[in-house]
Parts: C-alpha cells; sequence; structure tokens
C-alpha cells in the first residue's frame, strides 16, 4: 500500500476513461506502444523503430483486460491468434484512428524531478511565464486544435 503522500499510478484509469470514451464516440480506439520496454509481449513483425501501434477495439480483440499494471488481449495478425501483453508504463498515448483525438499519456511520478504540479514551470516563451498570481489565466486562442499525430 502507498504511502499517504505517494499515490498510484493515474496511467491506468486515463487509459480505461479515453478508452470507454472512444468506444462511446463509435469511434476505434488505438494505442502507441514502447515496444523496447521490458515485459511487452507484442508480434516483433509489427515493432517499427521500437513502437508499435495496436487497435484494441472489441471488434478487433478478444479478451480485452484494461488492468492496474497492464492491457491484455489476443489478436490476430496474419490471420493467426496471438496473445499480447502491454504494461501501462509502456503505452505512450491512446486515441482515436478516425480522428486522431485522445491523449499521450503523462509519465508516472518519479520518473524524472520535472513530474507534479509543484516543480511546473512554463516555457519562457509562453504566455504563462507573464501571468502573475494575480492576473486571471488567459483562454486558449481560438482554433487551435489538438497536437496528437498519427504515428504509422
Amino acid at each position: 500500500m502507498p504511502s499517504p503522500n505517494a499515490m498510484t499510478s493515474n496511467r491506468p484509469y486515463l487509459l480505461r476513461a479515453l478508452y470507454e470514451w472512444i468506444n462511446d464516440n463509435n469511434l476505434t480506439p488505438y494505442i502507441l506502444v514502447d515496444a523496447t520496454q521490458p515485459d511487452v509481449m507484442v508480434p516483433a513483425s509489427t515493432v517499427k523503430d521500437g513502437k508499435v501501434v495496436l487497435n484494441i477495439a472489441m471488434r478487433a480483440v478478444e479478451s480485452l483486460e484494461l488492468g492496474n499494471e497492464a492491457l491484455s488481449f489476443k489478436a490476430r495478425f496474419s490471420g493467426v491468434s496471438q496473445f499480447l501483453y502491454v504494461p501501462v508504463a509502456a503505452v505512450l498515448a491512446i486515441y482515436a484512428q478516425e480522428t486522431g483525438q485522445g491523449m499521450m499519456l503523462p509519465a508516472d511520478e518519479g520518473a524524472g524531478e520535472e513530474e507534479g504540479l509543484d516543480a511546473y514551470e512554463p516555457d519562457a516563451e509562453s504566455d504563462e511565464a507573464d501571468t502573475g498570481p494575480e492576473d486571471p489565466p488567459k483562454p486558449p486562442a481560438p482554433g487551435k486544435g489538438g497536437h496528437l499525430r498519427i504515428v504509422k
């Protein structure tokens, strides 16, 4: 059990929530996986530059488990059913294939010093750097969409 100040990773919760959101909108959930991470079990033929994109739609996989530690499921590759195992830490992003909407998952706490709200430092070029505690937050610029790209 974690200490009172340490929380469990939010990655599996974000992953499940976005998976459900994508499904609720009748879109196809894809995940981007760092195949170089320990314990990742994916077909080697699907890995390119150390990464793999996987379709995890209900119609594409069997026995999908979205656990706190890992995702596991069976999927067909070249007509052959294979078992895949992906630790949650290896999932880099989840997005809808049709729209590209989704999320790059944040690194787990403790992965680097820059993690956490109290370590937040705005970019020097950012408008946020000029905002003092008394100033109201500036709304986002109109017309700016997401910046998540589909990696093939």
